[in-house]
This record gives C-alpha cells, structure tokens and sequence, in this order.
C-alpha cells in the first residue's frame, strides 16, 4: 500500500481533493528556496537558481525515501517543498542543511532551508493535503494541495524557528542533477507559467481552484500544451554550455576538489557526445534507445503540478495566454484568488537521472528567465497590494473613529 495516493490524470483528478491524503501531525513539510533571485536573474545566472532547485529535489528524495515508496517532493523553478514522512524528520534536517551549505559555498546561490511540522499547521487550520503524480515506469512527482503549503514557505520566509542552519555534510543523489539540453522554443507561440493560489483556505477556496483549472482546460487542453511537446524538439547541445559543465562539476557526493571536478567535466563532454552521436545517426546503444529516451523525456516533465493550487508551464498561442490571463484577472478582481504569470521565449530543462537503462528519470521544467519566479513576483505583489488596502482601510476607519469621538457633542 503507497504511503500517498497516486494520480495519473491531472486535469480530472489534480484539483479533486478525494484524490489526496491529508497528512497527520506525524508528517513534516520541508522547505528550500532560493534567496536574491532578483540579484542572480540580473547577473544572468538563471540555470544556477533551476541546478540548485533541482539538486534539492534530488538530495531530498534520497533522504526521504521508506523502502521503495516514491517521496513527494516539488521542484518550484528557485526552491522545493516535499513532505517527510513520520520517523524521516532527522534525516530532512540533514539534507537541507547539508542542501543549504553547499549551494553557498559551492554554487554561490543563497539558500534558506527549513522544516515545518505539519502539527502546527493543523493548529492553524492549514490541512495538508499530498499526493504522487504518476508519470510512467514508477517515476513520480509530488502534489500538494490547499494553502497549507504556502503557508509553510511564507513561514520559513518570515520566522528564524523554522529555518535550518548551513552545515557541511553528504549529498546523494546530488550527482544525478544535469542541465546539458538546449532551451526549447514554443511551437505555438509562447511559453505561458501559471502559479494561482486560492484567497479562501478552506472548502470554499479549494472549489474555486477546481473551477479556475476546468477554465483553463476550456481554453486550453493541458495535456496538448506541455512544452516539450512530444520530445521531438529536444536538442542535446554539442560541445554543451561552459555553465552547466561546471555546474555538473560542482555537483555530486563524491566531493568538490579539482581533480573530481575536472573528472566530471569529461564524464560530462563524452555522455553528451555520445548522445549527440546516437541522436544524429538514429543508433541505439545496448538497451539505451535515445529515440525512446527523448519521448520519455518529454512524458516526464512537471509542466503541470499543484504546489496549493495549479502550476503549470505551457506552451500556448498569444490568444490563448491572453485568454488564461483575463479568466485569472476576472476571478481576481471577484477577490477569490491570487495569480501571477509569466511568458517566456522557451522552455529550459533540468534532469534527474537515476538509471537510463532502467528508464527512471524525470526532467524539471521551467520558463526561460526564471518564468516560475517572475509569476511569483506577480503573485507576491498582489498580496502585498491587498494588505496595505487591509491596512489603508483600517487606518481610515480609525481615523473615521477618532474624528468623531473628539467632535463636539450637538447640544
């Protein structure tokens, strides 16, 4: 029996909250999430933000692992949330820290870690709701659902109790994150991301996700918008970028000296070339069909997840983004939910390989530019918009309140 529900068809179970376990107070929800993107996108460095969310994923899903059950954990373009199972807690804080320590020291990429346990999100009405994404061979990503997870980000954001410290330590699973394929152009126009969250956390908020996710299905069937579209656009680079070499070579558990990196740079250069070779001359390579491999890839992607509500990287006609971004604003503007979007010029790609042979990988998309955290920089401001009308309207109602308890009293 899996420790979460599995869901295999997104569009007609990913809102549903039947198709979800809520968690006891024995879970936990780890958190990491890149601090100075802002900084980092202006420098250029956007890769290095999507490598270090994809290595978290990666660490975090060996640490996590019970026996052979699939651990929930979500790539969110600068940062990951996961949840930990009951007994795992230990285990979560060692890899964040670990996580944490060497995105600075290694990656040079600010990362603030923490654990949430999800007992005190219950105490404050926040049901945690989880579920596993099937998308073939047993590979899996995590789904979550309700406010209960941005409500454990925001904490990890605004409170030291629940952050982690830096603190050096082993990283497996961290030598399987590589980045070497080209960014993928839209075929129909544009690459659109999506991140929306519900104003109401309750019962009422989660009816009003499912209904904007039919809407978006209504203008766009999702499963015929995933950006990679069927793999066949999938270009492996040849020589790959400078960046991501080096990026390749600060990764892995086996240490960061020059001598391994410079082993892993090599291992790097006659992976991708072999790849580039066996894609050109239509070869297969022992039980490796890379054919096979590049459809798979684009089968395996997390174009459309729920982290609380949808997100989803998609690749649209103009019209169709337009459309998707007036339905958002109309709900918006009626007060039920909080969006944010953002188009980008392609779809970059990060893997997580374990076994090619075995077929067990899956690849973490994202908008050119850092498209996930330019949405959340939208959905940010919104809120932040929203609380200082909260606070304007108090203040007015205060001085409203003031004004007449110091008027003269009619005789």
């Amino acid at each position: 029996m899996p420790l979460l529900p599995v869901i295999r068809d997104f569009a007609a179970e990913a809102s549903d909250p039947r198709r979800y376990a809520a968690l006891d107070g024995g879970w936990s929800l780890a958190v990491a999430d890149v601090t100075g993107s802002t900084q980092l996108a202006g420098q250029g460095r956007h890769r290095d933000v999507n490598f270090v969310a994809a290595g978290v994923v990666a660490v975090l899903s060996d640490a996590l692992r019970v026996g052979q059950e699939p651990v929930a954990c979500q790539f969110g373009g600068d940062g990951a949330i996961a949840a930990v199972p009951p007994g795992r807690e230990d285990a979560a804080r060692a890899a964040l820290s670990a996580l944490a320590h060497w995105s600075a020291e290694v990656m040079d990429v600010p990362l603030r870690v923490g654990l949430v346990p999800v007992r005190a999100l219950l105490d404050q009405g926040l049901e945690v709701m989880a579920a596993l994404q099937d998308v073939g061979n047993g590979n899996s990503f995590g789904l979550f659902l309700g406010a209960a997870a941005a409500g454990a980000d925001a904490w990890v954001k605004e409170e030291a109790r629940w952050r982690l410290p830096q603190k050096e330590g082993p990283l497996p699973g961290l030598e399987s994150v590589s980045c070497r394929w080209n960014p993928v152009p839209p075929r129909r126009g544009t690459v659109l991301c999506v991140i929306v969250d519900a104003v109401d956390p309750g019962a009422a908020g989660l009816l009003e996700l499912a209904r904007v996710q039919r809407a978006i299905e209504a203008i766009v069937p999702t499963a015929g918008a995933a950006p990679l579209g069927a793999g066949e656009r999938l270009e492996a680079r040849w020589p790959p970028d400078w960046r991501s070499l080096l990026m390749e070579a600060r990764g892995g558990r086996d240490g960061a000296g020059l001598g391994t990196r410079i082993r892993r740079v090599g291992k790097a250069l006659a992976g991708s070339g072999l790849l580039v070779l066996l894609l050109r001359l239509g070869l297969t390579l022992g039980g490796f069909d890379p054919q096979r491999y590049r459809r798979h890839m684009a089968e395996r992607t997390d174009f459309r997840k729920s982290a609380g509500g949808p997100r989803l990287v998609l690749d649209v006609t103009e019209g169709e983004a337009d459309a998707i971004e007036r339905l958002l604003n109309q709900a918006a503007q009626a007060g039920s939910i909080r969006y944010g979007t953002a188009r980008a010029d392609a779809t970059t790609v990060t893997c997580l390989v374990g076994d090619v042979t075995a077929d067990r990988h899956v690849h973490f998309v994202d908008g050119a530019g850092l498209g996930f955290w330019r949405a959340s920089v939208m959905l940010k401001a919104m809120k932040a918009r929203e609380k200082a009308g909260q606070e304007g309207g108090a203040a007015k109602g205060m001085e409203t309140a003031a004004a007449f308890l110091t008027a003269p009293i009619p005789s």
